[in-house]
This record gives structure tokens, C-alpha cells and sequence, in this order.
């Protein structure tokens, strides 16, 4: 009995470890990119003029060098449903018939020969339905961190809310092209390529969402039954 309590403890310990880390604010990762980062200072020659903050008269305002900012429409929806049901039976029996010699019944001090046998009857039934949908819409600006050879804008930014019960937030990172870009400055998020999109929050809401240590390790792979 003390083992298995050592094992129950054991496992309730290892299951703990596995809970993510709570997520921060102001991640370096996304951070914006700032101007002295974007174009070396040179050495003034007598010239006013600075390509880094210089604005092209016949420009549409859309985004196309590092540092600068674009709006993100999120328009993310997705549904799925899949169903699994699973039957196992197994019976096993053994039968010998009592053996004759020239036609007598051989038998042994007056017991027959014959055996039968019974092996344990084996049955599994399982049945799982997972029916999945999600809807998140939105806005959220980002600013542009690289700009690869082919123009395409690798992009990078996240959004904070602080709530009177906690905090949301949204995080978003992506490849977008130009010619997704509309003349308002503003791309769909369907329109990211390699997007990487997380939504979650942290507080009181959010921690009454989750599932508790104990109820994890009863639905886990661990679970032996």
C-alpha cells in the first residue's frame, strides 16, 4: 500500500512539471524594431538628406522597410470532427477426446482420458468523438523585422490587455508579401504564410479554464485503466 502511494506521488510530481511557464509581457522576440537598429548612422557630408527617414512622394504609406508598422486583420476560423470506435473479443477453449485402443475407452484407475479446457474471455470496447471549432477575429499591429531578397516582410508583434480579472493577449509572427498589403496599410491573417498565432490569457479566468494536476493524470496516457 505504501508503494503504491510513493507511485500515485511520483507521478503527481511529474505531471506538475510538465505545466507550462506563465507567459510574460514584453518578450524580446517580438519586440518592435527601433530606428538605430534599421540604418547605421553615417557621417554627415553636407547633405539634409537621410534615406532612413526619408518618405517617397509617389508611395502608396504601405509597409516595406524594417521598423515599419502594419495592421493585422485576424480572420481565423476553423472546425473539425472525428470519430473513432474500437472492438476487441477474444475466447479461447481446448478440447481432447478420450483416446481408444483396439477400440476400448483407454482410461486411468477408471478416470478417462479426456480434457477440456477453458481459457478467459477477453473483451474491449472503446469509443471516442472530438468535435473541435474555433473563431478568433480581431486586429492587432505589427512592425516589420526583416525584409528578405524577394521583398517578401517577415513580420512580428503582440497585444496586451489587462483586464480587471487578468490579462489577454495576442501573438502573431508570419511572412507576408507586399501585393497582400492594401492601400490602407492591412493584410488578413490568411494571407501569412508560416503564421504563427497564439491567443491565451493568465489570471483568475483563465486559471478557472484549466484542468487540474489530479484530473490531468486520470485522463493521461499514465492512467492504467
Amino acid at each position: 500500500m505504501n508503494k503504491a502511494i510513493l507511485s500515485l506521488l511520483a507521478l503527481s510530481f511529474l505531471v506538475t512539471g510538465c505545466v507550462q511557464k506563465q507567459v510574460k509581457p514584453d518578450n524580446p522576440e517580438y519586440a518592435p524594431i527601433t530606428p538605430q537598429k534599421m540604418v547605421q548612422v553615417k557621417p554627415i557630408d553636407g547633405s539634409i538628406y537621410n534615406s532612413a527617414t526619408s518618405m517617397n512622394l509617389y508611395g502608396d504609406g504601405r509597409a516595406h522597410r524594417i521598423g515599419d508598422i502594419l495592421t493585422v486583420s485576424l480572420q481565423e476560423s476553423t472546425s473539425s470532427q472525428k470519430s473513432a470506435t474500437t472492438e476487441l473479443d477474444k475466447t479461447s477453449s481446448v478440447t481432447l477426446t478420450q483416446p481408444t485402443v483396439l477400440g476400448d475407452n483407454v482410461s486411468v484407475l477408471g478416470k478417462p482420458l479426456s480434457l477440456s479446457a477453458t481459457g478467459p474471455t477477453t473483451a474491449f470496447d472503446g469509443e471516442g468523438t472530438s468535435d473541435m471549432s474555433n473563431n478568433l477575429t480581431g486586429n492587432i499591429t505589427v512592425t516589420v523585422h526583416d525584409v528578405y531578397p524577394n521583398g517578401v516582410l517577415l513580420v512580428k508583434g503582440e497585444k496586451w490587455l489587462t483586464l480587471n480579472q487578468g490579462d489577454e493577449y495576442i501573438r502573431i509572427s508570419g511572412l507576408i508579401r507586399p501585393q497582400d498589403i492594401s492601400s490602407d496599410n492591412t493584410v488578413p491573417s490568411t494571407k501569412i504564410a508560416d503564421a504563427r498565432i497564439a491567443y491565451s490569457g493568465t489570471g483568475v479566468v483563465h486559471d478557472t479554464n484549466v484542468m487540474g494536476w489530479m484530473s490531468k493524470f486520470f485522463v493521461s496516457a499514465l492512467m492504467p485503466f
